[in-house]
């Protein structure tokens, strides 16, 4: 009765608000409860839709943006209310910024688009990355290209950073060339080089032919969509065949132009500086062929290619402007950074007031180190650059919980599903990393390939990954969780630190040759690995007789029956298990109660020697039986590097 009462004044709130004050001011206590349920529709659509992608420009009003978001028009009114701007009709035009808060705040990604109209659309210069396996001469190209000599000053002869140059052809066009590395642990590093390029151009050694990161180079090439220019490199060699390296190319679903395609290819020396011209002019060509344009006026729009942290002038960013012009003294978002430009240098560190289209310039001022691959963002003012700066680092903070969960998720029905798998998760262990490297493509390629070590007995976990040297906080933080220190292309730290890792017993491990950190970090899994048990046979003995022991008293046993045998393989051991064959099937499996030699008791026999021995509940033994001698042996896993450069643990 109470409780229908209760529901009857509910129900009647909604009906009664005209009838009097009292009914209103009596249940006014209760209805606020209710309040907080109203807003799960955001909550929904946050959860379900991370993935979506909404296009966000200027101007767009309060309508169009609720539409793409798929939530009301009031939502969306009260959400820029409280980003602090008005927002009084539906039909009122937003700047991208605040669209882009707003996007964020609702859960959805964003892409800008920017207006042509009034722009100044002129010709730029192409953007040209060069690709291909490691050691096939990328660097060394580039070169003799710029008449420089890059490739001597690399540690390990091997390139692991991204690099990009302006590079002046002899006809006076400029082009911008990006190089990227060959080594299998930086494909990250090339897929963002193939992001943000207009031309690929994919060298192949004339003597090695097409390798791994070949093929994994034009899949990237293919999936960006961008035209390749194949340059096939080392002709000079006496055992190079450029012919052998087409051919491959062809079967590897490569158009060649030659073969009635449209991919160029152009035979090259880059130690005998032969065939530059053609490469030259294939690339210009296919820049040409695109007809290559930007808007030269208005706010720039620009990607990061790569990030290092300078101990004088704080976070600095490479970055290749894809449109518009971008000036010093500007605000701007890089990924969840922000920052006023304080100076632009060109690759020649030369401070300039500018940078346009297809530029690769290093920016100065950021406040914090934004990822390989952000986008750079021009705002009205540092207020703007801050709100937006903090919007993006919460929806990257919750889109990372989000995905956390999941995977949680996932792991506990696994765990749910297979109780085996949960028995061998236990025997798991844990191999805690702190990463420091050079710039920030660096240590995110070293991270990544130190958790592709990841095998069934040891999980690779990177706790922190961070550009700089190695500092006391990084060894206070190991110390914390037991982790080893790893620096890449990072100076040695002071004997101060040193000291203090030595005495916390903190292993600290410093490399400048990718391969080589890889191997040192594998033999430390391979260390660490528990092992896995494995039952291997110790020796082998025939059965050549049998004896019987009979009128034994009481207190020792009943009749025993006695093998004698001869070792043929390896030794007997009295502690193992015993296997007993018959015609090559296993008849029973035992211990050895009884092991003599010569009447004496013995622990082990050798090959050739005979013995006699007792297996405990059997004695149906024939002649010609075989007795294996089993032992549990701990298999460690291995550590295995691949031609091409790839690693992994083999349990």
């Amino acid at each position: 009765m109470e409780d229908e009462s209760v529901g009857l004044k509910t129900f009647r709130r909604g009906q009664g608000l005209n009838k009097g004050k009292f009914s209103k001011r009596k249940k006014d206590a209760k209805p606020p409860v209710d309040a907080p349920y109203v807003p799960p529709k955001l909550k929904r659509s946050m959860k379900s839709l991370p993935d979506k992608t909404i296009e966000i420009f200027e101007g767009m009003t309060i309508n169009e943006l609720a539409k793409r978001c798929g939530e009301s028009t009031s939502t969306i009114q009260n959400i820029i209310i409280n980003v602090g701007e008005r927002a009084d009709s539906e039909f009122g035009a937003l700047s991208i910024d605040i669209a882009e808060l707003v996007a964020m705040e609702v859960g959805v990604n964003v892409r800008r688009l920017h207006s042509d109209e009034d722009a100044q659309i002129l010709p730029r210069p192409p953007v040209v990355t060069v690709m291909g396996h490691v050691d096939h001469g990328k660097t060394s190209l580039l070169d003799a290209l710029r008449q420089t000599s890059l490739a001597a000053k690399e540690a390990g002869g091997i390139t692991q950073h991204l690099g990009a140059f302006v590079v002046g052809m002899q006809s006076g066009a400029p082009i911008t060339f990006l190089d990227t590395p060959g080594h299998a642990a930086f494909s990250a590093m090339r897929a963002r080089g193939a992001a943000v390029t207009d031309v690929v151009v994919l060298v192949v050694a004339a003597d090695d032919g097409v390798m791994p990161q070949t093929l994994e180079a034009m899949s990237h090439a293919k999936a960006a969509n961008v035209p390749i220019v194949v340059a096939i490199n080392k002709c000079d060699k006496p055992d190079a065949t450029p012919e052998r390296v087409k051919v491959q190319l062809a079967s590897e679903g490569l158009p060649l132009e030659e073969m009635g395609g449209d991919v160029q290819v152009v035979e090259v020396s880059a130690t005998n500086k032969s065939g530059l011209d053609q490469l030259e002019e294939a690339l210009l060509l296919q820049a040409e062929l695109m007809d290559l344009k930007a808007r030269i006026n208005g706010p720039a729009q620009a990607y990061v290619v790569e990030a290092r942290l300078d101990k004088g002038r704080g976070p600095l960013a490479t970055a290749i402007v894809k449109a518009g012009t971008l000036v010093c003294g500007q605000h701007v978002v890089v990924g969840c950074e922000w920052g006023r430009i304080r100076s632009i240098r060109d690759m020649a560190r030369k401070v300039i007031p500018q940078a346009t289209p297809a530029m690769p310039v290093e920016i100065e001022g950021l406040k914090g180190l934004p990822m390989a691959g952000d986008d750079i963002v021009v705002v009205e003012s540092e207020e703007r650059a801050r709100m937006l700066s903090e919007g993006r680092r919460k929806k990257h903070e919750k889109d990372r919980l989000l995905k956390l969960e999941e995977e949680r998720q996932k792991i506990s029905e696994a765990e749910l599903e297979d109780t085996e798998e949960e028995e061998t998760k236990s025997q798991r262990v844990e191999v805690p990393l702190i990463v420091k490297g050079d710039v920030q493509g660096t240590v995110q390629a070293v991270a990544d390939s130190l958790r592709s070590l990841d095998s069934p007995q040891v999980y690779v976990k990177v706790i922190h990954a961070g550009v700089g040297p190695i500092s006391q906080s990084d060894v206070d933080m190991a110390q914390a969780c037991g982790a080893c220190i790893v620096g890449f292309n990072v100076r040695d730290p002071p004997s101060s630190i040193s000291l203090s890792a030595t005495q916390a017993k903190i292993k600290i491990k410093l490399h400048r040759i990718i391969y080589h950190l890889l191997e040192d970090i594998g033999n430390l899994i391979v260390e660490k690995a528990p092992g896995t048990l494995e039952t291997k046979v110790a020796g082998e003995a025939q059965v050549l007789n049998i004896f019987e022991l009979k009128g034994r008293s009481k207190a020792k046993g009943e009749d025993v029956k006695i093998a004698g045998c001869r070792v043929v393989d390896g030794r007997l051991t009295k502690s193992s298990m015993l296997r007993l064959l018959r015609s090559g099937e296993i008849v029973f499996e035992g211990s050895c109660t009884s092991l003599k030699r010569e009447q004496q008791d013995v622990e082990a026999v050798g090959k050739g020697n005979e013995c006699g021995l007792v297996i405990q509940d059997w004695f149906d033994f024939q002649v010609g039986d075989v007795i294996q001698c089993l032992v549990k042996v701990n298999r460690k896993p291995k550590f295995i590097s691949s031609e091409s450069g790839a690693v992994r643990i083999e349990c």
